[in-house]
């Protein structure tokens, strides 16, 4: 079931495309690590989904509802950019003055319940102003999470914490996964930490979707590979396929072969040659997960 589906949705600033004809789709149980470069309109298209924004062209459907529908948005749980938080209030008290905004039943209960859940002390009455980064970001998480949404959107939630800050985090999404079945759409730039939780992506470059992946269709993306270019690219495929008893390998549609089994290049040479096929390139290939989404995403520079 698409939990999120958006179809050519699209937002203009004065000339500029902010997020340009974008298709998505989110599954429930999803954790959809959102990427692309600062500027990319991940930001944007986050507010689209929760109606912080109006889109210019095309549609956003939550739970198959347009996101403006009132049903759909109880269900949708938003940190977006940093949390507006009174800095002079507790962590509690913050809590409940939005439940009060909200017009939550039993607020006290559900502040308390909450609190607990993003592992925050309910009787902790320090001000805001002295929480850590990582505390902040937790209220935050809190707030979203304030009338039992099914769906959380977070904007950067890990960006600007220390290591213990980042594992906690981390720990507190895969819980609320698990544990409570939320669907859960997050944006970041650190790669290696939303491999560690992600079950689906998708990149974005220049507003546009660029490619939606599973976990397991990145994992078998990023394996090492031999990769081979020959003259005749189907002779050269059932050849070593049968004297190699290859298993893991895939044709191109250019004609590359792609060897995922353990093969020794020499001896890829030889079988070929001796078979008549030239081999116009071969080599290993090392891809990591940033190097592949840094690919994807047209060349190196700043997620």
């Amino acid at each position: 079931m698409a939990v999120i589906q958006t179809m050519g949705l699209s937002k203009r600033y004065k000339n500029k495309w902010a997020v340009n004809h974008l298709d998505l789709r989110v599954e429930q149980g999803d954790i959809y690590g959102f990427i692309g470069r600062n500027g990319a309109g991940k930001s944007t298209t986050l507010k689209l989904l929760c109606d912080l924004a109006s889109p210019t062209q095309g549609q956003a459907l939550v739970f198959g509802k347009p996101v403006r529908d009132p049903v759909a948005r109880r269900r949708v749980g938003a940190l977006i950019e940093q949390p507006g938080l009174y800095p002079d209030l507790s962590g509690r008290e913050n809590l409940r003055l939005y439940a009060t905004l909200l017009g939550l039943d039993s607020p006290g209960r559900q502040v308390e319940e909450t609190l607990g859940t993003v592992g925050l002390d309910p009787q902790e009455k320090k001000p805001v102003r002295h929480y850590s980064m990582g505390m902040k970001q937790r209220l935050g998480v809190a707030m979203a999470l304030l009338g039992g949404p099914d769906l959380l959107l977070l904007d950067e939630p890990i960006n600007g914490l220390d290591p213990e800050g980042i594992r906690e985090m981390r720990e507190l999404l895969l819980r609320l996964n698990r544990e409570q079945g939320l669907t859960i759409l997050i944006s970041s730039h650190i790669l290696g930490e939303l491999s560690k939780i992600a079950t689906r992506y998708g990149i974005i470059q220049e507003g546009q979707m660029v490619e939606q992946i599973t976990a397991e269709e990145l994992g078998q993306k990023c394996t090492d590979y031999l990769h081979l270019r020959a003259d005749q690219p189907q002779k050269a495929a059932a050849l070593l396929e049968r004297e190699l008893h290859l298993s893991r390998w895939e044709m191109q549609p250019e004609g590359e072969i792609r060897i995922y089994d353990t093969a020794d290049a020499k001896a890829v040479g030889q079988i070929l040659t001796q078979a008549g096929v030239a081999v116009e390139e071969m080599g290993l290939h090392r891809q990591d997960l940033e190097g592949y989404f840094l690919e994807r995403m047209g060349g190196s520079g700043h997620v």
